[in-house]
């Protein structure tokens, strides 16, 4: 017994270091792990069947699965539970271990011992669970103008390494992949990171991300629109204009806002001009006394010069009184001109109407005093 137990250990020691088969399979797939023997042609009630697993090298081995005294056991982890069975008739010789929707922990050293009486047989199998790239994120640092630089960034954030990134343009409905510009550089030591360097319109377009490795490969894009350094200019002239034409406008109201508010001030003096010059007042009429019976022919006679008097003067002031319908220029000028013209007229003609009458009726005064 301490031979055999020593034998085990030099064999178990040595299971990594003489592993027969290697398996890769990518999450999720299914796989077999082969395992086939001759044993049970001895009987089958002392044939013995174990499948352990060693996810690491320093790890302890666990049994998955086994078969003795005619019954099967099943003794997988919580990861594995449901997942595990033999693959087909172990009795007969193939003891192959099936496991379904594979997971990154199921990577690992399979062993499978078959054993009948004291004959015994060891198979090892290498399970490698790939995983693909997550989608990778892409993005862009840098100024997106004419003449600037910037980075192309891509990233997987999860799968087995390594990653093999690549970059490339994309063109057309058709999604033909294309190469780089000229202008630009891979990073030697990181070919996520692409550098464009001075930067035109002829940049402008779709890049797409491929992010490899030995299980498959995901990808991402990211669009490059070159924005022109002439369009800032534009965006500054058209905001000039357009303040330039509200000023413009907003001047042109105020312009006929004024022009109106001017003529109706000038219609509005010319209106009050006219009421300035009044006409002068008429003379006052003569006041007719009805002579008594015993005077009546002194006072007639007073009356008639009175008369007479009254239709001087008011013929003088006809004269005098300028027309209303002229403005005062006007009437400034055309009274200058009558005053020179007839200086002395009515004065002498009402003079002597007055000598005229006294001479006539010298007794008339006195019987005016006697009254």
């Amino acid at each position: 017994m301490p031979v055999l137990s020593i034998l085990l250990l030099v064999s178990s020691s040595a299971w990594w270091a003489y592993a027969q088969i290697e398996i890769m399979k990518v999450e999720e797939e299914n796989v077999t792990l082969p395992c086939h023997h001759e044993l049970g042609r001895l009987g089958l009630k002392s044939l013995d069947i174990e499948w352990w697993f060693e996810q690491k090298p320093e790890s302890a081995p666990n049994m998955v699965i086994g078969y003795s005294d005619e019954s099967v056991y099943n003794y997988p982890n919580m990861n594995q539970r449901g997942r595990v069975s033999f693959a087909s008739n172990f009795r007969a010789g193939d003891a192959s271990l099936y496991i379904r929707s594979l997971e990154p922990g199921d990577a690992g050293m399979y062993s499978c011992k078959v054993k009948n009486g004291w004959n015994y047989k060891l198979e090892r199998v290498i399970l490698k669970v790939l995983v693909k790239p997550s989608e990778p994120k892409c993005w862009t640092e840098g100024e997106l103008s004419e003449g600037g630089n910037i980075t192309l960034e891509c990233k997987s954030a999860a799968g087995t390494e390594p990653i093999q990134y690549k970059w490339a343009t994309v063109s057309g409905k058709e999604q033909i992949l294309g190469v780089l510009p000229a202008t630009s550089s891979v990073g030697i030591f990181n070919p996520a990171r692409v550098r464009l360097w001075n930067l035109s319109t002829a940049h402008s377009g779709l890049y797409r991300c491929t992010a490899t490795n030995e299980a498959g490969h995901k990808t991402c894009d990211v669009q490059v629109i070159v924005h022109r350094k002439a369009d800032t200019l534009s965006i500054g002239i058209i905001i000039g204009a357009v303040c330039g034409v509200i000023v413009g406008i907003l001047l042109i109201i105020l312009s006929v806002c004024l022009l109106v508010r001017m003529r109706k001030r000038r219609k509005l003096e010319e209106e009050e001009t006219p009421n300035e010059i009044r006409e002068d007042a008429e003379a006052p009429k003569a006041r007719l006394v009805k002579p008594d019976s015993s005077s009546s022919g002194s006072r007639s006679s007073h009356s008639g010069s009175s008369s007479t008097k009254s239709t001087t003067n008011s013929a003088c002031r006809s004269q005098q009184t300028p027309s209303t319908q002229m403005t005062l220029p006007q009437y400034r000028r055309a009274e200058t001109e009558r005053r020179e013209n007839e200086p002395s007229k009515c004065s002498h003609s009402s003079s002597r109407r007055i000598d005229s009458s006294s001479a006539t009726i010298p007794g008339q005064s006195g019987a005016f005093q006697t009254v």
